[in-house]
């Protein structure tokens, strides 16, 4: 890539990337293998993966546009007949009443675009059967049905359940008329952030294959690190970009196939680095959006916090999402918060999945928002000193530095909806500060013969934390006991083992003890 080429940030038209010569990294060969494949497909990514650049992309395929093609890897393997096509973009829609009409004005754009007269029944699902069906027959071709973000009318009132509830059973109608149009049906796309189970709103629709996990489309969105290297690599040596602090920062997620980056991430600190001159990393897709679900979850004590990674849920659990019935763990990992770290077939060969947060960017930005709600207070000065504690194994300064966290929380935050008296409230404040560092996290920590409630892995030290609230029994004792170091003593570091004891009426440490572990040689 050269420094002249323009980024498409924010632009997601197909024809406007070729036409107005924006960088465009090549997908159509996995374009070619989807549509090649199947002809009911749904994929699940996070927000700002690129899926509506993909549905545009898809538009013009089916629409015969072959010169917008010449030069990418399909050109050459497929004919591109022309055929009908109708694509629905879901904005937001606070009320039932704005998304029939949100229905209605797509149904219409898309009515003018083919030269049909607009079906004005009283049903929206209706409207679009009767589209479907006239598309086929003016054109004499069957029709490509794209909707992208099919899931955000929902999505958006998810602190509203009864919106929520009668939109999903607007969208049910509609998409249920999909399945009713087989016979003129080409191809049909659903792209969304999360996948909702089929009994909630895929029920008439229950041809649809989900590709979100499948191996083959693991990175049909987001950048490889080959692509990486191919489209940004000479701007980055230019630079002086450093390659691994990019990949810590930005990389991370796994869809089963690549580890790919966030897409939006790398477009925003290439184009503040040309234009500024100075490459900064900063949360760059996270900053677009805060995930507000989490902290209703905390707020009605449902989530225990250190446990955000190092999850292990099933498929089945993963990729899907009842309404009624809301998982932290399925909407954080579709949301783009958790990823995949491991795919396990468990003793019953059914396959579960070990989840992880994907790369610094997300560790650093989550947690600084777990702090503040919290402890209402995110104080850059006491990270700071925490860190120096810990980078210079400073033991002293790193009680002294934690009593004084816990005696900032204001009062009010320790009686809102009574959340310090659960018993992860301590382990979770500390969990989030550490993990705002940085640096790799573990809470929950599974070893052969228990959990470690925090472990901490720095580039020349470990950190195990044992954290227990109201009891006389040591917390270092039990991590000596279960021997929680073990699995790390392979790693030829110093480990540091931590055992903390709160009590709750003080809301502070009584016992702070702590051993260095010296490996035998």
């Amino acid at each position: 890539m050269k420094a002249h080429v323009k980024l498409p940030i924010g632009v997601q038209d197909f024809a406007k990337i070729r036409e107005e010569d924006y960088l465009y990294i090549d997908k159509t060969k996995y374009l070619y293998d989807l549509i090649t494949s199947t002809d009911y497909a749904f994929l699940s990514r996070p927000r700002r993966f690129g899926k509506s650049l993909f549905v545009s992309t898809l538009k013009y395929l089916f629409q015969g546009k072959k010169e917008l093609f010449k030069g990418l890897a399909i050109y050459d393997k497929y004919d591109f007949p022309s055929h009908p096509v109708i694509h629905i973009a879901f904005g937001g829609a606070r009320s039932e009443k704005e998304l029939f009409n949100t229905i209605r004005q797509n149904l219409e754009r898309n009515s003018r675009a083919m030269g049909i007269e607009y079906p004005d029944y009283d049903d929206v699902a209706v409207c679009f059967a009767d589209l479907i069906e006239k598309a086929y027959e003016k054109y004499n071709q069957k029709v490509a049905i794209l909707i992208d973000e099919y899931d955000k009318p929902i999505l958006d009132n998810i602190d509203q359940m009864e919106i929520a509830r009668g939109n999903r059973d607007i969208l049910r109608r509609l998409y249920t008329e999909i399945k009713n149009n087989d016979p003129y049906i080409r191809f049909a796309f659903l792209t969304g952030v999360t996948k909702f189970s089929k009994a909630g709103i895929f029920s008439g629709l229950n041809n649809l294959k989900d590709i979100t996990l499948y191996a083959q489309f693991g990175n049909l969105l987001g950048i490889t690190q080959d692509e990486l290297e191919e489209y940004f690599g000479e701007v980055f040596r230019e630079n002086g970009v450093d390659f691994d602090k990019v990949r810590e920062w930005y990389n991370g997620y796994n869809f089963l196939g690549d580890l790919v980056y966030n897409p939006f991430d790398l477009l925003l600190f290439v184009d503040n680095g040309i234009n500024s001159g100075k490459f900064r990393f900063k949360p760059y897709w996270f900053s677009t959006g805060t995930p507000k679900f989490l902290i209703d979850i905390i707020d009605k004590g449902d989530f225990y916090i250190p446990e955000i990674a190092g999850l292990k849920i099933g498929d089945t659990i993963l990729d899907s999402f009842d309404i009624d019935n809301i998982l932290p763990e399925s909407i954080l990992f579709q949301a783009g918060y958790l990823t995949i770290d491991e795919e396990i077939i468990n003793e019953e060969e059914e396959i579960e999945y070990l989840l992880r947060l994907p790369n610094k960017e997300v560790r650093s930005s989550l947690s600084k928002v777990l702090i503040e709600y919290l402890t209402n207070n995110l104080n850059t000065e006491r990270r700071s000193k925490i860190h120096i504690s810990l980078k210079q194994s400073d033991m002293d300064g790193l009680r002294k530095e934690l009593e004084a966290l816990l005696a900032s929380i204001p009062y009010h935050n320790y009686t809102r909806n009574d959340i310090s008296q659960y018993e992860g409230y301590y382990a979770s404040v500390i969990y989030a500060y550490l993990q705002s560092l940085g640096y790799e996290i573990r809470g929950e920590d599974v070893t052969n013969i228990g959990r470690a409630d925090i472990t901490m892995i720095m580039k020349d030290k470990i950190y195990i934390f044992e954290i227990k609230v109201n009891t006389e029994e040591s917390p270092i004792k039990q991590i000596k006991e279960r021997q929680y170091y073990k699995k790390y003593e392979k790693q030829n570091k110093p480990i540091y083992l931590v055992g903390i004891t709160i009590d709750r009426d003080k809301r502070n440490i009584v016992a702070f003890e702590w051993e260095r572990v010296i490996r035998k040689t």
